[in-house]
């Protein structure tokens, strides 16, 4: 029940340069410093030796556009299927792993396995972070990332939804309102018009 995850795409390389795509919904951060993250996948999937082997995966991130794609690497097997022919996306070289980018995606995230800890259904393969590559699209004059701008998506209970609307900034809780003074006040206007309806 703890919902909504992230629903990524992950990219690793296989034998003689073939390469396959794996989604998957139980990934995240586990730290910051060194920068790592994980990944749990069932050993029955094909990806699951490509991913042993080669100790290197991509994490790419998934967006509205990339949805029907996203679920279809997920439902469809790599020992049946070349998932790059199905889906139109686009191999690019990684800087730091022998694993390939998606080169839809908005963010793609290079990774070298440090454990891989078999916990039960799933292996969880927790990864140190090599290189994080980002769309040029999404930078702006000032180099700044706007990754609110891509649409990402997440997974819930079996369907996919976008993320929505922004609610506040981290820290907005304590953070002094510039105009009034208050605290918590840096809501979208939506949130506003709520709060004030359920005062009533």
């Amino acid at each position: 029940m703890l919902y909504p995850v992230p629903a990524v795409m992950v990219s690793v390389a296989g034998e003689e340069g073939k390469s396959n795509i794996i989604t998957i919904a139980w990934a995240g951060t586990i730290c910051s410093d060194p920068p790592m993250v994980s990944i749990s996948v069932r050993p029955e999937r094909y990806s699951y030796e490509l991913l042993k082997k080669s100790g290197e995966f991509v994490v790419n991130l998934t967006t509205r556009s990339l949805a029907w794609a996203t679920d279809y690497c997920g439902v469809r097997s790599g020992r049946d299927v070349d998932k790059w022919k199905e889906t139109g996306l686009t191999p690019l070289p990684a800087s730091e792993v022998s694993a390939p980018l998606i080169g839809e995606s908005p963010v793609n995230i290079e990774c070298r396995t440090t454990q891989i800890l078999e916990l039960g259904s799933h292996h969880m393969f927790l990864a140190e972070v090599a290189a994080v590559d980002v769309d040029p699209a999404y930078l702006d004059e000032k180099g700044t990332f706007h990754l609110e701008e891509a649409d990402l998506i997440a997974y819930a209970h079996g369907r996919y939804r976008s993320l929505g609307e922004e609610l506040g900034r981290f820290g907005y809780s304590v953070r002094k309102d510039r105009c009034t003074g208050k605290k918590g006040r840096n809501l979208s206007k939506s949130v506003q018009k709520d709060s004030r309806r359920n005062k009533g």
